[in-house]
């Protein structure tokens, strides 16, 4: 049986893609997004309503990991696969997509009192000098890192303590097994193209309301991870018009950086994404039968519900 992922820039469709396989055939969709792992802002981070695996499974005071993640996405694929339908894996983070669909070399998370004691010594010796220490002893992290940073400085001196490095060989990450067949698709745009729907998309929250929605998830605990979310900060703390254009400026350079994790995948088989989810469905779905029978859907088959 095969697994189907979809990879692709923010906005490009990739849900919408993935509903159209599932209304197509017997198959379920696993998110790979580190975002919509979190409850309590399904408008910031754009989660669909069509029942989806690892959407909403951690509240916004969970710290989150990919180690966690990558054992809930391997027990969902098997899941599915077991249950005789096809897992559709989708999702925008190059990282968490990697860690469903193959076996990951993961460096244990650090004690707690190890992450707590790296940051106090950031802020002792200041950015710059915590930045040349781990170029000391790790110069490929640091070279990837910003000083001012806090966050990633901290986790590569963390990950330098345990044996590990923040900047891995990448063909590590991509090596192309996965464990199971597996036919990844990348939805491709224009530039121009994306940045409209990046824009349309980014001024569409805001008629949702998600102004309001941050100001209620900010009520609670938010874990130094789930403040990473794109947007929270900048719907927080800026006026409407200029949290739009700081939202749409940042989504587009992450645009960017999915676009390159893309051109690593091997095998990816890319797709202009400026025609119907549902003629993209059949594409993809059309490749996929080229490989290996896939189970059709069942006449008037309702939509499977998910595991949260």
């Amino acid at each position: 049986m095969s697994v189907i992922a979809i990879f692709g820039p923010s906005a490009s469709g990739k849900s919408a893609v993935a509903e159209a396989i599932a209304e197509r055939i017997e198959a379920e969709l696993v998110s790979a997004d580190s975002m919509q792992v979190y409850r309590g802002l399904p408008i910031l981070t754009n989660q669909s309503d069509y029942p989806t695996r690892l959407v909403g499974i951690w509240d916004l005071g969970h710290e989150a990991s990919v180690g966690e993640y990558q054992e809930l996405a391997h027990a969902a694929v098997d899941e599915i696969l077991a249950a005789g339908r096809t897992p559709v894996v989708v999702g925008g983070t190059g990282l968490y997509l990697r860690a469903a669909l193959a076996e990951l070399a993961l460096p244990p998370a650090p004690p707690r009192e190890a992450r707590e004691r790296l940051e106090r010594l950031y802020d002792r010796v200041g950015a710059e000098r915590a930045h040349e220490l781990l170029g000391e002893r790790d110069p490929a992290a640091a070279a990837a890192v910003h000083p001012n940073d806090r966050r990633r400085v901290v986790r590569a001196l963390e990950l330098v303590e345990a044996g590990s490095s923040l900047r891995p060989d990448q063909d590590r990450l991509w090596r192309g097994d996965t464990r199971h067949p597996t036919l990844i698709a990348g939805l491709v745009l224009e530039r121009d193209e994306l940045r409209r729907r990046i824009d349309e998309r980014t001024r569409r929250m805001f008629e949702r309301g998600v102004e309001e929605e941050v100001r209620r998830a900010l009520e609670g605990p938010i874990s130094s991870t789930a403040r990473h979310i794109h947007g929270l900060r900048e719907v927080a703390e800026l006026p409407r018009e200029q949290a739009i254009e700081a939202l749409v400026t940042r989504t587009r350079r992450y645009a960017v950086y999915q676009l390159r994790w893309l051109r690593r995948i091997p095998g990816v088989v890319s797709l202009p994404a400026d025609r119907p989810p549902g003629e993209l469905a059949d594409a993809i779905l059309e490749m996929a039968r080229s490989r290996e029978r896939l189970p059709a859907r069942r006449a008037g088959g309702a939509r499977r519900p998910a595991d949260a």
